[in-house]
């Protein structure tokens, strides 16, 4: 039983909570880092949603500092702290890569999220050990969608409005799997449902309804699938 596993994903945690205070922090991709410059992303939130950062980081440190006290070698939990370790361990130099990269910020943050995602099917049923870990994979589940989008777009590959509409789609695909085999998360849905909620408010101002329509879906989803999932045979 590896004995450090709790105690380094604590200190990742901190670190990637410190990570906005020692790189000056990170108000999004510039569209001058892009050969094709975007006037903006449909696929991106509006500003105040990314607040929620300041809730992960505090839930992520204490429920690290939680389980190191009280589940240091329990089985249930060192079974997340693998793939967790390594989303942190991205995470802490995520803003350094966003403000030099965003190629590589955008490959970064998918394997954060891919990583995450796995910690919270492997997490144990303790709502402390689940909920910080739910919201934190939720949220970055959205965010790597806006990162993926704003590439495409940004190099070319597609219009803005066709990396929204694509990127969306996935992340309600995405989001259906992780809810379907865990009914129970249901920080994960708020951490989407959030996003959603977020690129909403972006596009009312220029009444782009395709993105509101899709968005709206994303947050009919992540309310429904667990519902559908629990009234369902076992």
């Amino acid at each position: 039983m590896n004995r450090a596993l709790a105690p380094l994903v604590l200190l990742l945690a901190i670190a990637f909570a410190l990570s906005p205070t020692l790189t000056g922090g990170f108000p999004g991709f510039s569209p001058t880092q892009f050969p094709v410059v975007q006037s903006r992303w449909p696929v991106q939130p509006v500003g105040w949603a990314f607040s929620i950062w300041g809730v992960i980081f505090l839930l992520l440190i204490a429920g690290a500092a939680y389980g190191l006290w009280r589940h240091r070698v329990d089985p249930a939990w060192q079974a997340m702290r693998g793939p967790l370790a390594v989303s942190l361990g991205l995470g802490a130099f995520w803003i350094m890569a966003a403000q030099w990269q965003p190629l590589l910020a955008t490959a970064m943050i998918l394997v954060m999220a891919a990583t995450a995602i796995l910690a919270l099917l492997r997490a144990p049923g303790d709502l402390r050990a689940g909920a910080p870990v739910g919201l934190y994979a939720g949220w970055l589940t959205a965010a790597s969608g806006v990162a993926t989008g704003a590439s495409l777009s940004g190099y070319g590959v597609v219009s803005a409005q066709a990396a929204a509409l694509v990127m969306l789609s996935l992340l309600l695909v995405i989001a259906s799997v992780v809810l379907w085999l865990r009914p129970s998360a249901l920080a994960y849905a708020f951490g989407v449902g959030w996003a959603c909620m977020g690129v909403i408010v972006a596009n009312l101002e220029i009444s782009n309804m395709p993105v509101i329509a899709l968005a709206s879906t994303g947050v009919a989803v992540v309310v429904a699938v667990p519902l559908l999932r629990r009234a369902g045979p076992a």
